[in-house]
């Protein structure tokens, strides 16, 4: 077995309107994806082309980077959002690190099982430099 990771970056905002402190506000951050996959090497003697994994993960990042991420119960947000004509994206859960990584795992993991030498998927939100959140599955 070998693991492999790829780097992202992008910048987004967002707020957790059940939090009591500062996370309540419109805010934004810097976000990094460490996106590691897990399996044995092909016959090229690679588990995937970096490459192919920009493919499929930069249909995603051009979606969320700046943009504000929105849960979709939201209303208030939502509501101001599109009477202003801003960049969002909704997702089905509140915009934590966790709920991030699980949500990025299930939209991109059916494209990395199309590889069969892929066993593993892991995905590591960094909301900031030091505080992350990562999910895994297996393929």
């Amino acid at each position: 077995m070998v693991r492999i990771g790829k780097e992202f970056v992008w910048e987004m905002s967002h707020r957790l309107p059940f939090h009591e402190g500062a996370c309540k506000n419109i805010h934004g951050h810097t976000y990094k994806m460490l996106l590691e996959l897990e399996g044995e090497v092909n016959h090229n003697r690679m588990l995937i082309d970096f490459y192919d994994i920009e493919k499929i993960v930069r249909p995603l990042l051009d979606k969320i980077d700046h943009s504000f991420l929105v849960d979709k119960s939201d209303k208030l947000m939502l509501d101001f959002l599109k009477q202003n004509d801003f960049k969002y994206f909704e997702i089905d859960n509140f915009s934590t690190a966790e709920d991030m990584s699980a949500y990025f795992i299930e939209i991109l993991k059916s494209d990395f099982q199309k590889f069969d030498n892929i066993k593993k998927l892991k995905i590591r939100i960094y909301e900031t430099s030091d505080a992350w959140a990562e999910s895994e599955i297996t393929l």
